[in-house]
């Protein structure tokens, strides 16, 4: 199943690809986020190393929710992150 990508109430912990590596963070706006990443003006890590796709996003109710994710995804592995990304993939919507 895929997300749409659109901004609602829900939170999200998304996975970048990256020109060197993968970056996690969260968002209550996945697309604005996602094009902040992309014009430079998102995370440090982003504005040194570009992003290269949006591989993933999973929904939570709340920002406290996405938090706890997204400090337990920062603890694995690269490979383990594109995983667990495969299981939440999420399609850009052409607006």
């Amino acid at each position: 199943m895929t997300q749409p990508l659109d901004a609602d109430t829900r939170w999200y912990l998304y996975l970048l690809e990256c020109q060197r590596g993968t970056y996690a963070g969260i968002t209550n706006n996945l697309a604005k986020r996602y094009q902040a990443h992309c014009a430079g003006k998102g995370a440090r890590y982003t504005r040194a190393n570009p992003p290269i796709a949006l591989l993933g996003a999973q929904p939570f109710t709340d920002r406290a929710a996405a938090s706890r994710a997204e400090y337990q995804l920062k603890q694995q592995t690269p490979s383990h992150k594109r995983r667990w990304a495969k299981q939440w993939p999420v399609q850009l919507d052409a607006d």
